[in-house]
């Protein structure tokens, strides 16, 4: 079972990644820098988790796994909502989440991409 404990624990060890509420206490936000790179619906069952991927690689992962859909009320083309139910492995959805944060930390001036090493 995919808990909220371990999904928070993951995303923010991810270096400077921070956590906060703007939509309300029922979604987290994960940003790099003020930059969002996760979303979670953590009062959702199973919970879901909105990732930034990119464009190609994101209609590949909604062909093959049913969990992965476009971004709820995000931009379609470029975030994905990955719903965590238990038959989806620790390690897809973690690989997921540090794709987002690469590419959310791609976009950062050079000073600050040194800040978040990978």
């Amino acid at each position: 079972m995919i808990t909220l404990t371990a999904v928070r624990d993951h995303l923010l060890s991810l270096p400077a990644a921070t956590e906060d509420t703007p939509f309300g206490p029922e979604v987290l936000v994960y940003r790099l820098h003020g930059k969002m790179f996760a979303l979670l619906r953590w009062e959702a069952h199973p919970m879901v988790l909105n990732l930034k991927c990119d464009p190609e690689l994101a209609l590949l992962l909604r062909e093959i796994h049913p969990e992965v859909t476009p971004g709820w009320h995000m931009n379609k083309r470029h975030w994905n909502s990955v719903t965590l139910r238990e038959t989806l492995a620790d390690e897809l959805w973690q690989e997921w989440a540090h794709h987002s944060y690469q590419r959310v930390r791609a976009t950062l001036p050079r000073r600050l991409q040194g800040l978040a090493p990978c």
